[in-house]
């Protein structure tokens, strides 16, 4: 089965809609339908080729609202048919000082969305299990994509998730999605 992905081939290329093989999740992995994807100012990174060892060709996205479609071998947090996120972070290492210390955000082997790996900017992504949030069941998926991206952005300027962030100005007051 094939998909249409929006991919950037090489740094500072142009983007191209292209067709895609549906990836298959492995061990520890989730695929999401993609219902909504929202555009961030750091997807240039991939676009312009700034980020260090990116590889190519990388479909960016990193503030993905979707559903669960499949899950990989030993995933049993989720189920097909889940409104989930997937956000800025991908992933981290769980064994480095930073992660033995709680700051997985600064992980020495971390992960990002759309950078290490294929993003939202598809219909179908593959995410690492862990790194999914379950999404309310009345949030409209377009209203929470963006908002995939802001823990990324309140702990980078110290900021708490109920305070107004200074990085976008708009304020998230009890709406970010929550496991439970």
């Amino acid at each position: 089965m094939k998909m249409k992905a929006a991919q950037i081939s090489k740094p500072g290329g142009d983007w191209e809609l292209v067709e895609r093989a549906i990836p298959e999740p492995g061990a520890g992995q989730v695929r999401v339908k993609v219902e909504a994807c929202g555009i961030c100012h750091s997807d240039m990174l991939v676009k312009e080729g700034l980020w260090p060892g990116l590889q190519y060709p990388r479909v960016p996205g990193h503030e993905v609202a979707g559903r669960v479609d499949a899950v990989g071998d030993d995933v049993t947090q989720w189920k097909k048919g889940q409104r989930v996120g997937v956000g800025w972070h991908g992933g981290h290492d769980f064994v480095c000082e930073h992660c033995r210390g709680g700051d997985f955000a600064m992980c020495v082997n971390r992960k990002v969305t759309g950078i290490d790996f294929d993003g939202g900017y598809a219909e179908y992504m593959i995410a690492p299990a862990e790194t999914l949030a379950r999404l309310q069941r009345a949030s409209q998926f377009r209203r929470v994509c963006w908002r995939r991206c802001r823990g990324a952005r309140h702990r980078r300027i110290g900021t708490s998730r109920n305070s107004v962030c200074a990085a976008d100005g708009i304020q998230d007051r009890g709406a970010w999605p929550r496991k439970g």
